[in-house]
């Protein structure tokens, strides 16, 4: 979120300084949204603002204070920086307890507050890629990884919608790890045979011996072993579809017998000669192109040419990286779900190392990657370059002392009497405070 991307609601009830705050954030390139009271201020904001607010703690009506806490009950994760006096120091510091961003003493220097608003613009923006990321996540249901925003997988969608409900056997390719069953349960579940099974075979996890049963059925005794007649998977998914992955590693005798029943749509199982019609729709899955002349010393051609009606490719991860953050923040919501853990946010070193990853595992190593994260075992975590963390509240604590001191001393002109008296403190805490925050009294002595 570059400033021009971010909205700074600033509040304050005095005009000349409420305009002069809005040219500051203008000429930094904030786009400023100037509130002359809390109320209206209040009224403008919603968990969907995008930017952070600035407001004055010293107003009428509703004070800062007050207006800080109502936006807490709001949207706790919207950054609010308080402007305070000196008077107001106490309230700041229970305020920043209570999980107010910062807050900045008047006068206060112009690039003190640019910096502040900088820190927690790139907050805000992490807070609301998040919750984007999570919202989209949680509507792509069983769809993944159909799921995204690129171009090519809004091209996907749109061809498997157009081809799902005609009656064609489609080829998908795409690396292992793509997606390749999620598109063939996609076409299926998109189509009018939805409601008949959908079978899954996959031709290279299976021996040369069970395929043939397996795809076409047998009847009792049609071989040693046999003991009772078998339904194959080509027939239990008639009227549904019939997903066939790694086609490629299918034997070459078996392509022959496939090839018949793409074309006569009818089985004989094993063991007889009975023919029996198919309602069929098959959709094959390779990793490999089956097209290429490599591929012809081991796939049939003209089993290529009958199962490549309609071809659908599947693009690599690496060729969809606007889609990756989305995608892993599905699988990570999901992980922590199945885990019993809260999910992470997405920190900037972590996206960082999403966009650069090249996944060679395609989705299915961003899914595993994101049960780590889950599981809190990523060990790359914080180890790209990142922002500079926000300051703790020990740490914003003692920069507003050290910068208070600082200026009471400059006041004073480096005088301890009157410098402890406008503190308030205790002279052996004064120069307790001087060698904690390495202040030398003598740099600020007149003359």
């Amino acid at each position: 979120m570059s400033a021009a991307e971010t909205t700074v609601a600033f509040v304050d009830d005095d005009a000349d300084l409420r305009e002069a705050g809005a040219q500051a954030l203008a000429l930094a390139g904030w786009t400023p949204l100037p509130f002359a009271d809390a109320r209206a201020a209040l009224a403008a904001l919603s968990p969907e603002f995008p930017g952070i607010l600035v407001t004055d703690i010293r107003m009428p009506g509703m004070d800062g204070l007050d207006l800080f806490r109502a936006v807490r009950r709001l949207d706790p994760d919207l950054p609010v920086i308080l402007i305070t006096g000196h008077g107001d120091i106490a309230m700041a510091v229970d305020a920043l307890r209570e999980g107010a961003y910062d807050f900045i003493a008047k006068p206060y220097a112009t690039d003190r507050l640019m910096q502040s608003i900088g820190r927690a613009a790139e907050k805000r923006r992490l807070v609301m890629e998040n919750r984007r990321l999570r919202a989209l996540a949680e509507t792509g249901g069983d769809d993944l990884p159909l799921i995204g925003e690129s171009p090519a997988m809004e091209r996907l969608r749109r061809t498997l919608r157009q081809i799902a409900d005609a009656d064609v056997d489609v080829l998908v390719e795409g690396e292992t790890g793509s997606g390749k069953e999620v598109v063939a349960s996609a076409l299926h579940h998109w189509s009018r045979r939805a409601a008949k099974p959908f079978v899954a075979l996959n031709c290279g996890a299976l021996p040369e011996t069970v395929i043939e049963s397996e795809l076409f059925g047998h009847e009792a005794g049609a071989f040693t072993g046999a003991a009772k007649r078998r339904v194959g998977r080509i027939e239990h998914s008639s009227g549904g579809t019939l997903f066939l992955d790694e086609i490629e590693s299918m034997p070459a005798a078996l392509q022959v017998k496939l090839l018949r029943v793409l074309e006569t749509r009818e089985v004989e199982p094993l063991g007889t000669n009975e023919r029996r019609a198919l309602d069929l729709r098959v959709v094959a899955a390779a990793k490999v192109d089956l097209g290429s002349a490599e591929a012809r010393a081991y796939f049939r051609e003209d089993l290529f040419y009958r199962l490549n009606v309609v071809t659908v490719r599947i693009p690599p991860l690496r060729e969809r990286g606007s889609d990756i953050a989305l995608l892993f923040s599905h699988f990570l919501r999901r992980a922590a779900e199945r885990f019993r853990r809260e999910p992470p946010s997405l920190s900037p070193a972590l996206l960082q190392r999403l966009a650069s990853h090249s996944w060679p595992g395609n989705v299915r190593e961003l899914a595993h990657h994101a049960e780590r994260v889950a599981l809190g075992l990523d060990p790359d975590e914080g180890a790209a370059s990142t922002p500079s963390p926000t300051p703790t509240l020990p740490e914003r604590v003692d920069r507003f002392e050290a910068e208070t001191i600082r200026q009471v001393l400059a006041e004073n002109g480096g005088d301890v009497r009157r410098t402890v008296e406008a503190l308030g403190i205790p002279r052996k805490t004064f120069y307790d405070k001087l060698q904690r925050h390495g202040i030398s009294r003598r740099d600020f002595a007149e003359g």
